[in-house]
């Protein structure tokens, strides 16, 4: 029988090493390959074909939502399951969104991860409790009328706000994301309109306050 196939995409050496002592006492999940941020989750979904990825969050570069973003742009196969500490309802709700297929919390995830894996790669939906309660108390909209104006901007968009938010200059978003400065100073320009916001300060305030980028103590 074929063993599941795990990519893990942490910035914290010493979570991905427990991570994958764990997996490794299963007989059925194999870890194939390991990612220090979002850019090279994506690359490494690509040329290792996991189905499933374990996705952190809050990475350098592209984080856990942009990375899905590319990869389900990509019409890569994989699957993603979010391990994070984060139970944040933005966090939770944009995921959801962008198609992940699962959400756990690295708190209480322990054995349950291996389960979440399996059923994960067999096509269900695994959300952990706490990230269940938080997914249903998100069931009415936003914003009586106007909406959420971060889900006017395009996933390439959202991308560039995290990566700007981030203190990426235009070149350093272009390298990351694969596109010409040109267009990743257009792309800025579009988030920038979309939003309302007129210089960096006040895009990392948006950011910082719709939780596309966390300030942790």
């Amino acid at each position: 029988m074929a063993k599941i196939r795990v990519l893990l995409a942490d910035d914290h050496a010493i979570l991905r090493e427990g991570v994958r002592a764990l997996l490794g006492l299963s007989d059925d999940i194999e870890v194939v390959g390991e990612a220090v941020d979002g850019q090279r989750a994506v690359e490494a979904t690509r040329q290792l074909d996991p189905d499933v990825v374990v996705m952190d969050i809050a990475m350098p570069g592209l984080g856990g939502l942009e990375a899905t973003l590319e990869i389900k742009k990509a019409g890569l196969r994989s699957k993603v399951l979010i391990l994070s500490q984060y139970e944040d309802r933005e966090y939770v709700r944009r995921l959801l969104k962008a198609g992940v297929s699962g959400y756990l919390l690295k708190k209480s995830a322990g054995a349950e991860l291996a389960n979440a894996i399996r059923a994960v790669h067999r096509g269900g939906l695994v959300l952990d409790p706490e990230v269940a309660r938080t997914a249903m108390e998100d069931s009415s909209p936003t914003a009586p009328g106007g909406g959420d104006p971060y889900e006017t901007l395009t996933d390439r968009e959202k991308q560039v706000l995290k990566l700007v938010a981030d203190g990426l200059a235009n070149k350093e978003v272009a390298g990351v994301l694969g596109i010409s400065v040109k267009t990743a100073m257009s792309h800025r320009e579009k988030v920038m309109e979309k939003l309302g916001l007129h210089n960096r300060t006040e895009l990392v305030r948006f950011a910082l306050r719709r939780g596309v980028i966390r300030v942790d103590p």
